[in-house]
């Protein structure tokens, strides 16, 4: 038997709209529990610490803490956690400012870069996996019509 997830609460008499959301929820919500698990068990790290990571990569000089909560999309004493973490594991470090005693940016070390490399490949063949199901041509509409979404949702937000 299937587990039950949010999509579950939707009944028929439910608003399409409703139904729609709770079904982008559960699919989102069962790829995202696939893949903390499997960044545990082959990488013993965890989803945030990811993120953190893949947000550095982008950027190579490095990120400010504000900057980087901001693209989390998470408070500034999370970032600092991970953080901590990820320098104490040789991961990340920080380096100042010039010019701004009180300000440090964060970047990866080389051993980070490298062991974050390992990580994208795995990930990027898992959300592979997990979007197989859909051909070329149903991937691109789904992509199209959930631009649509977002560009209608900041319209009116």
């Amino acid at each position: 038997m299937a587990p039950i997830d949010l999509e579950a609460r939707a009944h028929a008499e439910h608003p399409e709209q409703l139904r729609l959301w709770l079904r982008m929820l559960a699919c989102t919500q069962t790829i995202e529990r696939d893949l903390r698990s499997r960044l545990r068990e082959q990488f013993e790290t965890t989803l945030p610490r990811f993120d953190l990571m893949a947000q550095l990569e982008r950027v190579p000089e490095g990120l400010r803490m504000s900057e980087l909560s901001k693209r989390m999309m998470v408070t500034g004493g999370n970032v600092t956690g991970i953080t901590d973490q990820l320098e104490s594991e040789g991961l990340v470090e920080r380096v100042n400012v010039e010019g701004d005693r009180r300000a440090y940016l964060v970047r990866l070390t080389s051993k980070g870069r490298r062991e974050f490399r390992g990580m994208a490949q795995a990930h990027e063949g898992w959300i592979v996996e997990a979007l197989g199901g859909l051909t070329s041509n149903e991937i691109q509409a789904l992509h199209q019509l959930l631009g649509k979404v977002k560009r209608h949702y900041l319209e009116i937000a």
